[in-house]
């Protein structure tokens, strides 16, 4: 059974948190499934608006998917949730990806 397919039986059981949803989406992500990341992605970002790390390869998904625009707007919104986190790290990574687009 791969790492997803493990999560993926969690959700099935009833587990449905921002961080599950998130690695559901970062493992997806890392298989080349863009789509499933996407979907997978957006649930985190709903489920914790504040959970920066899921904005960053949320952007990163949308960008690998060609939606630029929206990856430029996902990467505004994570910028903005990571500086009020605190976490810098987290908002100067996503100004780079950000320029990069």
């Amino acid at each position: 059974m791969t790492p997803a397919e493990k999560l993926e039986t969690m959700l099935a059981a009833g587990v449905d948190t921002a961080v599950l949803r998130f690695t559901l989406g970062s493992k997806y992500l890392e298989t080349g499934e863009i789509q499933r990341a996407l979907e997978h992605l957006l649930v985190a970002v709903s489920l914790d608006p504040d959970y920066s790390a899921a904005w960053k390869v949320l952007g990163k998904a949308q960008g690998e998917a060609g939606l630029v625009d929206e990856a430029l707007e996902t990467y505004q919104k994570g910028i903005e949730v990571a500086n009020r986190q605190g976490d810098l790290q987290a908002a100067r990574e996503m100004e780079v990806f950000r320029k990069r687009l």
